[in-house]
């Protein structure tokens, strides 16, 4: 186990630099991206990159692999669901996109793989899940299911003008997380909920400040999209600092 936790610290360790390189909009990490985008897509992939590195770092850390599962189902459906589409771009013509949908495909299978054999795996921390957080989860997968389908119909709920093939990879990814927060709803231990928590918490703190700049450059028919953005970014990071580093009940390091 010591092996797999090293594996896991280490590739956050990767992702982590990945993410400063999409949020700093590095030229060599940029060519990682399937097509040209705007700054705040990068921006945006740089908070999902974030988001996960703070979960693969805690669990390395901490040695929590029963965390394991919520985080193999989350890639799970975003690799499944992106080489599904990445394939399909193939079959209209665009072979570029093979690479990008074998890729896909070979994180899907080994996330399968993750999330099957992790789940035996149990937790060290079984305490219950708080009652607000539960709620609140409830919350975010609706909304995680509302905005990724209509992100994968293309219809224009971000902040910004997207690229439609962005439109439709970041549509995969809200719902990759929606089942990421599904699983922590169904099994309701505070270890399920510490890394998806910790997750938010990262993807705020990159996304929060560019957004409130925003405010004051923003399309006026994007304004709405904006607002709703932002609230949800100030809910989100305030529950998960209040329960991760306040709460005597659930504060890291009780």
């Amino acid at each position: 186990m010591k092996t797999i936790r090293t594996f896991i610290f280490i590739g956050g360790l990767v992702i982590l630099a990945l993410a400063f390189g999409f949020i700093f909009r590095v030229p060599r990490v940029l060519s990682l991206w399937p097509w040209e985008d705007g700054r705040y897509s990068y921006l945006f992939i740089g908070s999902i990159l974030a988001a996960v590195s703070a979960a693969a770092l805690w669990i390395g850390w901490t040695g929590e692999l029963g965390a394991l599962p919520a985080g193999s189902l989350n890639v799970l459906v975003i690799a499944l669901t992106t080489s599904i589409y990445f394939f399909n771009l193939v079959s209209q013509g665009r072979s570029d996109m093979l690479a990008f949908g074998l890729i896909s495909m070979l994180m899907a299978l080994v996330s399968y793989a993750a999330f099957v054999w992790s789940r035996r795996l149990p937790l060290t921390d079984p305490r219950p899940t708080p009652k607000l957080v539960r709620v609140s989860f409830g919350i975010f997968i609706a909304s995680l299911f509302l905005a990724g389908g209509a992100l994968v119909l293309r219809m224009p709920i971000f902040p910004w003008d997207l690229n439609p093939d962005s439109s439709v990879v970041f549509g995969c990814i809200f719902l990759g997380d929606a089942f990421y927060f599904l699983y922590g709803l169904f099994r309701p231990r505070w270890g399920n909920a510490f890394g998806q928590l910790l997750s938010f918490l990262a993807y705020d703190l990159v996304l929060i400040v560019p957004f409130l700049l925003l405010l004051n450059t923003v399309k006026p028919g994007h304004m709405l999209g904006l607002v709703v953005y932002i609230v949800v970014l100030i809910y989100s990071g305030g529950l998960a600092v209040y329960y991760l580093l306040i709460d005597p009940q659930t504060r890291f390091g009780t």
